[in-house]
């Protein structure tokens, strides 16, 4: 019997539009302190229902540990329960209703770079924080347009709801499950229009071939190199982009990775990895500052580094 669990893009999302839209329901109607009341036992339903959600936590924490100067244990439960607040505040971006006051630009110089420019970009974000709030970055960069790659079967009913609540946003999210021509060529228009296309870098896809096993918090993982092929083929501006909830306010660092990313025949494997590598690092960096924002719940390093794990969380 295959005990193998489902790749992560195969899993159904939990948060369903009926499910998103009673969240929003309980908020509008009860206020952010009612939602969190109720919000910890659906999360704890959540953490003791799902398995494999609550040992990627656990992983997780137990590999970050060791950056941290906080010699505090980590706490699970904790990481679900951010989890949770963060969903809501997902949907507060897309429907306008965080705004610029409560958005803190950490490095303004480079947004402004952006704006000034007048070129289209690639943006590449992570799903540490909240990414929702790049669409942010339309307030900032005079409407500039975004489009947001994933690779969920869930893009056209949020899109649906959103048009639905009445969303404003110039984002649009797209499904991407490899990259054809027609998509290179769509996305290519879009850069050359001085749009921003935007992907995140830290969910390897189901063929896994095209990975660099790079060092991610001390151990082995694999990161796709779908967004560096890309950025390739674009020929545009690449981007780093993390958001941080603190203290109740989000704060967005911005950083230039490279002005265009080229990668030679005779060394393009070695090439890549270098890019994925350095991605991994500055990855690495906002996850210490902020090591129970990133929200990936599924199995991510290489299976050979789970018994390490498990030795370390039993000593």
């Amino acid at each position: 019997m295959n005990h193998e669990q489902p790749h992560w893009s195969k899993i159904q999302e939990n948060s369903t539009v009926f499910g998103i839209k009673t969240l929003l329901f309980i908020y509008q109607v009860f206020g952010r302190t009612v939602f969190n009341l109720i919000l910890f036992p659906v999360m704890a339903y959540y953490y003791v229902s799902n398995r494999t959600a609550r040992e990627a936590s656990k992983q997780y924490l137990t590999y970050i540990k060791p950056f941290l100067a906080n010699e505090k244990p980590l706490s699970s439960f904790r990481h679900f329960l951010q989890f949770g607040d963060m969903l809501l505040d997902k949907l507060l971006v897309w429907m306008g209703k965080i705004d610029l006051s409560s958005i803190e630009f950490k490095t303004p110089s480079v947004v402004e770079n952006i704006s000034s420019s007048k070129r289209g970009a690639l943006i590449l974000v992570s799903h540490l924080g909240n990414i929702e709030v790049c669409n942010a970055l339309r307030q900032r960069l005079a409407e500039v347009k975004l489009t947001i790659l994933v690779n969920t079967e869930h893009a056209q009913k949020f899109n649906s709801l959103m048009s639905q609540l009445g969303s404003n946003t110039h984002a649009e999210l797209v499904q991407v499950n490899e990259l054809s021509p027609a998509t290179a060529m769509m996305l290519s228009e879009r850069i050359a229009n001085g749009e921003l296309v935007v992907i995140a870098g830290d969910r390897t896809p189901e063929q896994t071939a095209r990975v660099s096993n790079v060092s991610f918090l001390g151990h082995s993982a694999p990161l796709p190199q779908g967004a560096f092929i890309l950025a390739s083929l674009l020929k545009c501006p690449v981007y780093l982009l993390f958001c941080l909830k603190q203290q109740k306010k989000y704060e967005i660092h911005v950083e230039l990775f490279s002005e265009r990313l080229t990668f030679s025949r005779k060394k393009r494997q070695q090439e890549l990895d270098v890019s994925v590598q350095k991605y991994a690092q500055r990855l690495e960096h906002y996850c210490v500052k902020a090591p129970f924002q990133w929200y990936n719940f599924f199995s991510f390093w290489h299976k050979d580094t789970d018994s390490t794990a498990t030795k370390e969380t039993k000593t």
